[in-house]
């Protein structure tokens, strides 16, 4: 089944001097359970996309939806409704994630308290999962920066959503943090069956997830990463796996929109010197796109 599925979405962002395109024509695809990283340069609109999906920001135009919500044309009250039960957030800036003043058991419960289902025993669960047992009944300035962000992960699965979205989830902690961050999300993606979705720039989680998509310049993700389909039986029996010295196995695709046209990432083109128009040709089997050859009066 199919979680997120985008096409030709568009956001546009305007004040009464500027209007700023921060999505031109983006198109995706994300298979339910699956979990994979959105890449790209700041700017490029991989945080806007993620606000979108996440009911915090509204599509201007072009479809979205997200688990059966069309979230172009939900209603407030049902937007409510969504990001209660649909979808959990994990932000980079811990702020955002957790109350200071709360223990990190009584921040899991707090989400299950706004929404009339407080359920302490799968809190105490959560954060058992994320290796806080023995830290439920710490405040947060006795925490870790690590710790904290692990309690960010409990708190955002708290009301069980269908959907998991990370926002630099590993972009203030050290690389050993960042590695057992990225074991807990794989294991909550294998356990709960939750499709995860994490922006980084961080290229080498390509190796840690099943996808990479590459957005550029808010325009339609042009580059698909496929991850190594032997990591997961190289991870062991430990629960949360270990990358080893597996070499990664990475296959570039191009995006193929509903009427045929592909999206062909620029420096590919400018590679072979294809500007505004190209070759192609079919043999059989492939098809093989060229710079053309000039046409009769042409410059060469």
């Amino acid at each position: 089944m199919t979680m997120i599925h985008c096409e030709g979405l568009v956001k546009i962002f305007k004040t009464e001097d500027i209007e700023v395109v921060a999505l031109q024509g983006l198109n995706l695809t994300v298979e339910q359970g699956e979990m994979m990283a959105i890449i790209g340069n700041s700017g490029s609109g991989k945080s806007t996309l993620l606000n979108i999906l996440g009911g915090l920001d509204r599509p201007s135009a072009g479809q979205v939806s997200v688990g059966g919500w069309d979230l172009l044309k939900i209603q407030d009250d049902q937007l409510v409704e969504y990001k209660r039960n649909t979808v959990g957030f994990v932000w980079q800036n811990n702020a955002r994630n957790l109350l200071p003043y709360l223990t990190a058991l009584e921040n899991v419960e707090m989400p299950m308290l706004l929404s009339g289902k407080l359920d302490r025993d799968y809190a105490k669960q959560l954060l058992e999962w994320v290796g806080l047992k023995h830290r439920m009944h710490n405040k947060l300035h006795q925490l870790s920066g690590g710790e904290q962000q692990r309690v960010a992960i409990a708190i955002s699965l708290s009301n069980r959503p269908k959907m998991l979205l990370a926002d630099e989830p590993t972009g203030s902690v050290d690389t050993a943090t960042s590695d057992q961050i990225m074991r807990i999300f794989r294991d909550v993606n294998k356990e709960l069956g939750i499709t995860i979705v994490i922006v980084t720039h961080d290229l080498e989680l390509a190796g840690k997830v099943d996808r990479v998509v590459a957005i550029r310049d808010g325009l339609t993700s042009t580059e698909f990463i496929k991850r190594n389909p032997n990591l997961d039986q190289a991870e062991g029996e430990s629960g949360f796996g270990q990358q080893g010295g597996l070499q990664e196995v990475h296959e570039a695709f191009v995006v193929v929109d509903r009427v045929g046209r592909l999206q062909v990432p620029k420096e590919y083109l400018e590679a072979v010197g294809i500007g505004g128009r190209a070759s192609m040709e079919f043999d059989g089997d492939k098809i093989v796109i060229t710079a053309p050859k000039p046409l009769e009066g042409e410059n060469k």
